[in-house]
């Protein structure tokens, strides 16, 4: 059995290794599939010691991997988990906002524009509640790559 120390770690160096896999300029049929093992191993880390942010982020997480791969099933289910968990964060708006720019991003992927646009919109509304420049800045960014 792992600690509560050693799955954060492993939940954390999982989640950090998806997003060196989705960046890369070129990737190959192993790392599209490496990346969906990865994303899933982290969240299901999380699903042992993390709370509902964390939980929130990696099921984000997941849900992009499928959008950046084109399954739209499966992103849209993610995001869904996204948005419950996020539904429960107090004190970090962006998480909400992350979790609507993963739906907008999945639907959009799932075919479904006009349900991507109502998601995009409610991304976009969500970040006037975002105080710290940092994390309003990623969401925008994520949001200003939705394929709408």
């Amino acid at each position: 059995m792992l600690d509560a120390a050693e799955e954060r770690s492993l939940a954390v160096d999982l989640f950090n290794h998806t997003w060196t896999l989705l960046r890369k300029e070129e990737p190959t049929e192993v790392d599209r599939e490496a990346a969906v093992h990865c994303a899933h191993a982290s969240a299901w880390h999380w699903s042992q010691v993390g709370n509902a942010q964390n939980r929130a982020i990696s099921e984000w997480q997941v849900s992009r991997v499928y959008s950046t791969l084109g399954r739209g099933e499966p992103a849209v289910h993610h995001a869904r988990l996204a948005l419950a968990f996020a539904e429960t964060v107090a004190d970090a708006p962006w998480v909400l906002a992350c979790a609507y720019e993963g739906l907008a991003r999945a639907y959009a992927v799932s075919g479904q524009s006009d349900i991507a646009l109502d998601w995009r919109d409610r991304a976009v509304e969500a970040l006037e509640g975002i105080d710290d420049p940092q994390d309003r800045a990623v969401v925008e960014e994520d949001i200003e790559t939705l394929p709408l």
